[in-house]
């Protein structure tokens, strides 16, 4: 036989042997014994393959420090800190334990202030004619809403009410507790109109506005009222705190005038400044922490 011979038949001879290998090999995991259990070791040291994905496992907790740092008081350090003094509540229970996971629907109070985990947001918008103060409205006429879709991926809403035929300042939030302030009555909030009639005001009916009345049987407090430099008389600024419904208008009503336009120009300190009609901006910081003073 010669060399080439026996080289040729040692390739068939490895060729068959590589063949018998590969046949008699199963796929990963088929073991003939069924009670097969891998070594503990050998579970501790298997790695995910990088690129493969996992699913995380949802959970509806949260621990009390991200909590309290997601709702923008503190660093999650700091709030260790005060969770340990007693500052955090839990449904009205002080919480003091480090690493207590509370739910997202959980009332937890700091400092008896309830907080929320979201990112706080403060948007104003100068509110254009014809849209109603409302979240949704079951007769498809336009709200404020509509304006304020890309505002913020949080839920805002409005704080307080203009009505459909008003124009100016509105703000939107979702803190709760500002929101609350600025509505209620003892924290006077000041709002500014500029209000336009359908007849001049007498020099003896702005007086009488200034020096308050009774409005169905409520005394009307008035801030401030005064023409409007360089403007005909029939145009005059106006500054309450109240919040009752349709004040403004009623006021002028009561003195047998006609609101033709009603433009909110001041809210709480902030003003409509390079804030055209139907167009929104967030505050700054340093409106939102005038906001927290008042």
């Amino acid at each position: 036989m010669t060399a080439k011979n026996i080289s040729s038949r040692g390739r068939q001879d490895k060729n068959k042997k590589n063949s018998t290998n590969a046949s008699s090999k199963k796929p990963f995991g088929a073991n003939k014994d069924k009670n097969f259990r891998p070594h503990p070791q050998k579970l501790k040291d298997f790695k995910v393959k990088p690129g493969a994905k996992s699913t995380p496992q949802k959970s509806d907790e949260i621990r009390l420090n991200k909590y309290i740092s997601n709702s923008g008081i503190c660093s999650r350090r700091d709030a260790d800190m005060y969770i340990k003094t007693g500052s955090a509540t839990v449904n009205g229970k002080v919480i003091t334990e480090m690493g207590y996971k509370v739910k997202l629907g959980d009332e937890v109070r700091f400092d008896g202030a309830l907080i929320s985990p979201e990112t706080k947001r403060y948007v104003l918008l100068n509110k254009p004619k014809n849209y109603i103060t409302t979240m949704d409205d079951e007769k498809g006429r336009k709200t404020v809403m509509d304006l304020m879709h890309n505002a913020a991926t949080e839920r805002i809403y409005p704080v307080g009410r203009l009505d459909k035929n008003t124009t100016g300042l509105l703000l939107f939030t979702n803190d709760g507790e500002m929101a609350k302030k600025l509505t209620h009555p003892k924290h006077q909030v000041k709002k500014l109109y500029h209000v336009t009639l359908d007849q001049k005001l007498s020099m003896s009916d702005l007086n009488k506005i200034s020096e308050n009345f009774v409005l169905d049987g409520k005394m009307v407090f008035v801030d401030n009222i005064s023409y409007i430099d360089n403007k005909p008389k029939n145009e005059v600024g106006i500054e309450i705190h109240s919040g009752r419904n349709r004040i403004v208008r009623r006021i002028f009503e009561h003195f047998n005038y006609k609101v033709v336009k009603l433009d909110r120009v001041v809210f709480a300190g902030l003003t409509k400044k390079n804030l055209s009609r139907g167009i929104w901006r967030h505050l700054t910081q340093q409106e939102i922490n005038n906001l927290k003073m008042i």
